[in-house]
C-alpha cells in the first residue's frame, strides 16, 4: 500500500534519502519517535521530526508504517522509491 497524504515537495532536508519522509506539517508530537525510536529523530530547534534513519527489512518496514499510521496530522509520507 503506498501512502502519499503527505507532500513530498515539502518534505524536511534532514530526512534520510529514501521512500518515507517527514513534511512540513508535523507538529512534533513524538507519535513517530514513540512507535519507531530507531528511525525517527526530533530536530527540538525547529520544531519538527524527520526520518534518520530508512527501513532495512520487513520488520523495521512495518514499525515504519506503524508510525506513518500514528501520524495525527499525516505528515510522514512513503513514496514508494
Amino acid at each position: 500500500m503506498r501512502y502519499d497524504l503527505a507532500d513530498r515537495n515539502e518534505k524536511w532536508p534532514q530526512n534520510k534519502t529514501g521512500k518515507y519522509y517527514v513534511d512540513q506539517a508535523c507538529i512534533a508530537c513524538d507519535a513517530c519517535i514513540t512507535t519507531a525510536p530507531d528511525h525517527y529523530l526530533m530536530n527540538d530547534e525547529a520544531g519538527h521530526a524527520y526520518v534518520s534513519k530508512q527501513p532495512e527489512g520487513p520488520a523495521e518496514e512495518e514499525l515504519m508504517k506503524e508510525a506513518m499510521e500514528s501520524c495525527p496530522v499525516e505528515a510522514i509520507g512513503d513514496d514508494g522509491e
